[in-house]
């Protein structure tokens, strides 16, 4: 039997923005642009009711409903656990919450709207994003160097751009440093590394004596790379990678229950999750205050304000979001590719049919896929580790109709 939260509704018909809103001027470059216009352009915008009984019958709402909460339901007795939303043309669909945030608890903790989720490697979006924003007002470059930050970085050549789109060759830090390093590094006030450590790291240490590939050559998922332009971030606007995407993200979008895991304010902890593997609590783990490539807790509902913002263009121009979602991960062929920060399956004209990032990091599990033809979102979050929410077909031919193709994801197996 399927328990149900009464702490969540379990299905939602909610009134939200027109996905095609645009909002401000195009040539809009200033980082400090007004915090109220981002969070009306992400905002929920109330709909007529003449508009909600044409759009629902367009999409045949009532009925998408009925069969995504039925897939869902499998997908708990399949062994999810966690916060789900699904939304088109403006409506939510179905909006539900599973289970627990804390096992140990038992039914005290049964997970609620504001559950907050550790996006594992979905936290990559946001570090483009950020990205992409210092290069519009000027204070980044896509061709400038690693070296211009860090001039001790022991691989040279690699441009900001090829660290958006995965191309530096650079080994994974995780895997890059053995063990000997956590004890010579050690410090006991502060134990865990954070991403100046890991930066240090390199120019100490020189892992490899070359990076994997030689730059730009060819597509190579790497945390590194988005710990890197965390680190660059913070060197260019001398805010930490914490502060900058709180101010000129989260804050501005109205994004309140969403935080970065290295952040102070005690609003974190209100309502956050533990990560499972099977039965079993995942301690903090060494690299869990290295940012950037992961480290960003949130909820369905902010995520759904992220969705907003991004369709609406309301943090950047059209022509960076754009890039941001230009294939680049070229190499091999097929529909899988990767742009700025985001993955993107592909038609037939090579034009992004769904764009999409998944995550794993600890036990916690993470799915954000948008359709921009279809408009609508899937967004997943489970806190014990579980390969149905990587699974979106059924979802997907509820919404439009998917394909058969099955594809894996470097963050885990995605199905569509």
């Amino acid at each position: 039997m399927v328990r149900i939260n009464k702490a969540c509704s379990w299905v939602s018909i909610l009134v939200v923005i027109g996905l095609g809103f645009s909002c401000g001027s195009n040539s809009q470059t200033d980082l400090n642009r007004s915090a109220n216009a981002l969070r009306n352009c992400a905002d929920e915008q109330a709909l007529t009711a003449n508009q909600q009984t044409k759009i629902r019958r367009q999409i045949n709402a009532d009925e998408k409903t009925r069969q995504i909460e039925e897939i869902f339901r499998q997908k708990v007795r399949s062994g999810l656990n966690g916060n789900v939303l699904v939304a088109q043309k403006g409506l939510v669909l179905y909006k539900h919450c599973f289970g627990l945030g804390h096992f140990e608890r038992n039914q005290r903790d049964t997970l609620v709207d504001d559950s907050k989720f550790q996006l594992a490697s979905l936290s990559k979006t946001f570090t483009a994003v950020g990205t992409l924003k210092l290069i519009e007002a000027g204070k980044l470059s896509f061709e400038d160097t690693i070296q211009k930050f860090y001039p001790d970085f022991p691989y040279h050549g690699i441009t900001i751009r090829e660290l958006l789109s995965h191309r530096s060759g650079l080994p994974n830090y995780q895997y890059a440093f053995d063990d000997s390093m956590k004890v010579n590094f050690y410090k006991k006030e502060k134990p865990y590394p954070s991403n100046a450590t890991i930066m240090h790291w390199f120019a100490t240490v020189k892992p490899t004596p070359k990076a994997y590939n030689i730059p730009g050559r060819g597509f190579s998922y790497s945390n590194t790379n988005y710990m890197v332009l965390a680190s660059i971030i913070e060197k260019a606007t001398g805010q930490s990678y914490e502060t900058f995407i709180h101010k000129n993200i989260f804050e501005p979008l109205g994004m309140h229950q969403t935080f970065v895991a290295t952040t102070k304010n005690d609003s974190i902890n209100h309502h956050r999750t533990a990560g499972y593997q099977w039965n079993r609590r995942i301690p903090k783990d060494y690299y869990d205050d290295v940012v950037g490539d992961k480290g960003i807790y949130s909820t369905t509902g902010d995520l759904f304000r992220w969705y907003r913002a991004l369709n609406g263009e309301c943090l950047l121009q059209k022509k960076s979001l754009a890039e941001a979602f230009v294939p680049r991960s070229f190499e091999r062929k097929g529909a899988k590719n990767y742009g700025y920060g985001f993955r993107m399956m592909l038609n037939d004209l090579n034009q992004p049919e769904y764009i999409y990032h998944s995550g794993w990091w600890k036990g916690y599990n993470s799915m954000f896929w948008f359709s921009p033809k279809d408009e609508y979102v899937i967004i997943i979050l489970g806190n014990k580790y579980n390969t149905t929410v990587y699974r979106v077909k059924e979802l997907i031919d509820v919404l439009h109709g998917g394909t058969n193709e099955k594809m894996s994801s470097d963050d885990g197996e995605v199905e569509i």
